[in-house]
């Protein structure tokens, strides 16, 4: 389909140089309620890609539906070129109700393509690929860490991809790693439609992150002009190079007690680092996390209780991590994006 023709989807159409919200039919609630998967649609008068964002698609990880938002009413997506398919919540049955799965307790990034006549959780994963996958070129899936967890901003990319590491530094966030493809992810289902996706993480579901949310703006947003959709005016500048990790290592907790942790996400790490400490509620022992390897924090655990093997501190190894830490400062500094008088 030329890109100057109107683009249909769900039903409707739109026309160039407009933009629309649609509402693709899903289900109906036991009360007859319904649900659907609303779509925000622009689409450029000039011919270009179709790009994707998504989020939500773990229904408490919220920090991509601001992001969407953000992104919707950012100035440079004004006179676009392209069509932009944003879709700020995807498995909307988990985000009314707070939780990371459908309401037949499946994971929805582990029912993709999904089909017509499967589960609840394998339905929507078809209709999404369906009205919005397919339709794209590219897309950018927005995740952040499980309750309780909190993830610095990174970028999580299939390994030997080039075009997907080109957009990834141009995402800019501080960290890029090599992920592999899982069986019923997004990722693998979009990648056999000859989609590429880059997964972005950053932050703590059911919470805001003023960190995350503005890295994943900003992202968003350079892929945009990297992808030759948006000129370069008012593109926040890439304020660092990304450091790459090729592997990770999580560490857990030695024992069950209370976690006090003495590193946070964006700190250098280094052999004999003391990460954090686990202690019986008496205080009469304590267990010391440390750290084997040169890397930098990329994901922690914010509950104190813990029980014995928890996952604790997620390691991203890279003899480039005070860098790293560097790019996390920079965009702890950057300003806002946007404010509520940039419409376009």
């Amino acid at each position: 389909m030329s890109k100057r023709d109107a683009f249909g989807i769900g039903g409707e159409t739109v026309r160039p140089g407009s933009r629309k919200t649609v509402d693709v039919p899903v289900s109906t609630l036991s009360d007859h309620t319904p649900v659907s998967l609303a779509v925000h649609v622009i689409h450029g008068r000039r011919p270009g890609p179709v790009l994707f964002v998504s989020a939500a698609i773990h229904g408490d990880e919220v920090i991509g539906v601001e992001i969407v938002r953000r992104l919707l009413r950012a100035a440079p997506l004004k006179g676009m070129a392209g069509t932009l398919l944003a879709v700020p919540i995807v498995n909307g049955f988990g985000f009314h109700n707070h939780s990371r799965y459908l309401p037949d307790r499946r994971d929805l990034n582990r029912c993709f393509p999904g089909g017509a006549e499967g589960s609840m959780a394998s339905r929507l994963a078809h209709i999404f690929m369906e009205e919005v996958v397919r339709r794209a070129d590219v897309g950018i899936d927005l995740h952040s860490a499980a309750i309780h967890r909190t993830n610095l901003p990174q970028i999580r990319l299939t390994p030997g991809n080039e075009r997907l590491k080109s957009l990834g530094e141009a995402f800019g966030a501080p960290v890029m790693m090599a992920s592999k493809l899982r069986e019923g992810s997004l990722r693998l289902a979009a990648e056999d439609e000859g989609v590429d996706v880059l997964l972005y993480e950053g932050g703590e579901a059911l919470r805001f992150d003023e960190l995350a949310v503005r890295a994943g703006v900003s992202g968003c947003l350079r892929v945009m002009r990297r992808l030759g959709m948006i000129g370069a005016k008012g593109v926040p500048k890439r304020r660092s190079v990304p450091v790459v990790a090729n592997t990770s290592h999580w560490y857990r907790a030695p024992v069950g007690g209370v976690f006090r942790g003495y590193k946070a996400i964006g700190d250098a790490v280094e052999p004999g680092t003391v990460l954090g400490a686990v202690s019986d509620p008496m205080g009469q022992t304590d267990r010391e996390v440390i750290c084997e390897e040169v890397g930098i924090v990329i994901g922690r655990s914010n509950m104190p209780a813990v029980y014995e093997g928890e996952a604790l501190f997620h390691i991203a190894e890279t003899p480039r991590a005070e860098h790293a830490a560097e790019g996390v400062a920079a965009h702890m500094e950057a300003a806002p994006l946007y404010d509520e008088d940039e419409i376009i």
